[in-house]
């Protein structure tokens, strides 16, 4: 019974801080700098299931996240051009571009484009993984080739100018017939966030507990002799690996109006590793400490940057190094680690007993 409870106590606590006590306590601009960090939240739960439980080093979520970024943002920008009465996107005019590009048209449609960030971020893991994991590709080797497809994304987006090219997509007006200018609607994708986030954490709690989780986590600490017990560790692993992307997708898609812009900048190398620092200072092999990691670093580079703008990146660094070298379990495991520690100490055996007092010669004498 106290199993149960314990859960839903701390979703409740969860929900009363996000949707209760934060809107209250932030102003307007603290309160969207939190939606931004749910978002990065979000990749950092899919990226727990699939470094943390599975063992694969996902360097390359960032291409997820864009492509569920990219696909918000063409639907706002053509959502708002007819609204406007204009057939194509304001940057497109600008840029000379008179025809709306062939693959731009399927978003123009709100249901298509909800489709394409839920479908197509999974889509292109699950051929990605099937060519990965079927050929048996793990370890450094995968961890290399998920960040070379990061960086390849961000230089190809670079180029096309029919998506923003460098600058990226910008200047959104309205979210599904909403006004972004609205405070009231900005507070709304708060709560769509936050409410996506509570969501993920329990998908996530539930595939940890369930039967596939206790084999993902065989996989990770023994893949052949789970392989020898009948289980193709390449599905198990690419199942993981689309869940992370399904969520990273969502997270890219959130992101977009909540923050106002997408660029390459914002899904290339840097930001995969940035993903992964919060995930690693968190604690990957807990539920919360990924997600705990990802809002505290988030947290921290805005905060600190503003204060130490040079100073911000190294410092990063050194945490990270530190609880790589010294804390492997993240800041979720201190606790663990101390209680261990004082554990411990307690079950010492007990000091052995002072020798008996030798008798003084004074003493056989009296005798």
């Amino acid at each position: 019974m106290r199993d149960r409870l314990t859960p839903l106590a701390g979703f409740a606590i969860a929900a009363i801080l996000l949707f209760a006590v934060a809107p209250a306590v932030l102003s307007d601009f603290r309160l969207n700098l939190l939606a931004k960090f749910l978002c990065f939240a979000i990749v950092a739960a899919g990226i727990g299931l699939a470094w943390g439980r599975g063992g694969m080093l996902t360097l390359g979520q960032g291409v997820f996240f864009g492509i569920g970024a990219y696909i918000m943002a063409m639907h706002l920008q053509l959502a708002d051009a007819a609204r406007l009465g204009n057939d194509v996107p304001e940057f497109m005019e600008i840029s000379g571009i008179s025809e709306l590009p062939g693959f731009w048209q399927p978003f123009s449609s709100a249901p298509v484009a909800i489709l394409g960030i839920l479908v197509l971020p999974a889509l292109v893991a699950a051929v990605l993984g099937y060519g990965v994991f079927k050929r048996r590709v793990r370890g450094a080797y995968f961890a290399i080739l998920s960040q070379a497809l990061a960086a390849a994304l961000a230089i190809l987006l670079t180029g096309q100018q029919a998506i923003g090219g460098f600058t990226g997509l910008s200047d959104f007006r309205s979210f599904f017939g909403f006004r972004l200018s609205d405070p009231v609607n900005r507070q709304m994708l708060f709560f769509i966030a936050a409410g996506t986030l509570l969501v993920v954490v329990a998908l996530i709690r539930q595939l940890n507990r369930s039967r596939y989780g206790e084999l993902l986590v065989a996989v990770r600490d023994a893949e052949e002799r789970v392989r020898f017990l009948g289980y193709d560790p390449a599905n198990i692993k690419i199942v993981a690996y689309v869940v992370a992307a399904f969520l990273a997708g969502i997270a890219g898609a959130l992101f977009t109006p909540i923050v106002g812009i997408i660029s390459p900048a914002d899904i290339g190398v840097i930001p995969s590793i940035a993903f992964l620092i919060g995930v690693a200072i968190g604690g990957r092999t807990t539920l919360l400490g990924p997600i705990l990691g990802a809002i505290g670093v988030a947290w921290a580079q805005t905060s600190l940057s503003e204060s130490f703008p040079s100073g911000w990146t190294y410092m990063q660094g050194v945490l990270f190094i530190v609880v790589v070298g010294f804390i492997p379990a993240g800041l979720a495991g201190l606790w663990p680690m101390l209680k261990g520690w004082l554990d411990s100490r307690k079950k010492l055996p007990p000091a052995p007993e002072e020798p008996a007092a030798v008798v003084t010669e004074e003493k056989v004498q009296a005798r």
